[in-house]
C-alpha cells in the first residue's frame, strides 16, 4: 500500500508543478476567445446565471441540499478510496454527458437551463468524493473547502494558483475558520467565482454550436473537476499521513 501513496505523492507533485507554470501563450489565446463568446451573451443571461451561482454558493454553505452516501470505513485504504471515487467521476461524467446533449440539442432556453442543472451535478459529486475521502460534509468548514475546489477547477491560471495557496495547509486553518456560516464571505466568493466559471459552456448558449457543444462540454468540465478533487484531498490526506509519520 505504501507503493500506491508513492505513485499518489508523484501524481500529485506533477500536478502541482503544472499548476504553478505561468500562463501560456495559448492559454492567454483562449482567455481572450473566451472573453468574445462572453460578451455575445445578453447581459440578462448573465445575471441570470449570477443569480444561480449566488444561489448555489448559499446552499453549499447554509443548506443540507445535499446528501451523501454513508462515510466509508474509516480504515479502508487509499486505493480502495480511490477506487470508488473514480468510479463515481465516471458515473457523473456520463450523466452530466446526457443532461447536456438534451439541453444543448433544445435551443437557448433548454441550455439556459443547463446550468443550474449541471452545477447541482458537480457539486452533488464532489460531496460524494469528499465523504468517500472520510471527510464530514455536515461541518460547513468542509463544504467551504467543496466550493474552493470547484473554484479551483475552473478559474483562470492566476485565479487557480491564488485558489491553490489559499487551500495550502487548510486542516491548520480549520482552527481559525469561524464556526459558525453566517460569519463567511460568500458575496465576494460568488463575485470571484462568477468571473471564471464555466466559461467554456458559454459557447452552448450560441444558435447551431450548442447542440455539439453539450454534450462533451459536460463530459470533460465534470472529468475536470473530479480530477481536481482528488488532487486537492489527496493534498490534505498525504499531509495527515507526513504529521503522522506514516
Amino acid at each position: 500500500m505504501k507503493n500506491y501513496e508513492e505513485q499518489v505523492n508523484y501524481e500529485l507533485q506533477f500536478w502541482k508543478m503544472e499548476l504553478m507554470k505561468k500562463p501560456s501563450m495559448f492559454g492567454h489565446l483562449a482567455t481572450k476567445v473566451q472573453t468574445k463568446i462572453n460578451s455575445y451573451i445578453p447581459t440578462k443571461v448573465h445575471k441570470a446565471i449570477t443569480t444561480t451561482i449566488k444561489q448555489m454558493v448559499k446552499a453549499v454553505l447554509f443548506g443540507s441540499t445535499y446528501t451523501t452516501s454513508a462515510m466509508p470505513d474509516r480504515d479502508m485504504s487509499l486505493l480502495h478510496r480511490e477506487a470508488l471515487v473514480k468510479a463515481k467521476i465516471e458515473n457523473y461524467s456520463k450523466t452530466g454527458a446526457a443532461e447536456g446533449g438534451i439541453t444543448g440539442a433544445g435551443g437557448f432556453l433548454m441550455s439556459m437551463a443547463d446550468f443550474p442543472i449541471l452545477i447541482g451535478i458537480k457539486i452533488k459529486m464532489l460531496f460524494e468524493i469528499a465523504a468517500l475521502y472520510g471527510f464530514e460534509v455536515k461541518d460547513y468548514r468542509e463544504r467551504l473547502y467543496i466550493l474552493h475546489v470547484f473554484q479551483l477547477a475552473f478559474s483562470s491560471k492566476v485565479g487557480t494558483q491564488n485558489v491553490f495557496k489559499q487551500m495550502q495547509n487548510w486542516d491548520e486553518k480549520l482552527i481559525v475558520l469561524p464556526e459558525s456560516a453566517d460569519q463567511f464571505d460568500w458575496q465576494t466568493f460568488q463575485q470571484e467565482y462568477r468571473d471564471y466559471i464555466d466559461l467554456a459552456k458559454m459557447a452552448q448558449l450560441l444558435p447551431v454550436v450548442g447542440a455539439a457543444v453539450g454534450a462533451v462540454a459536460n463530459y470533460k468540465l465534470i472529468q475536470k473537476l473530479g480530477k481536481t478533487a482528488m488532487m486537492a484531498y489527496r493534498l490534505r490526506i498525504l499531509n495527515q499521513l507526513s504529521i503522522e509519520g506514516r
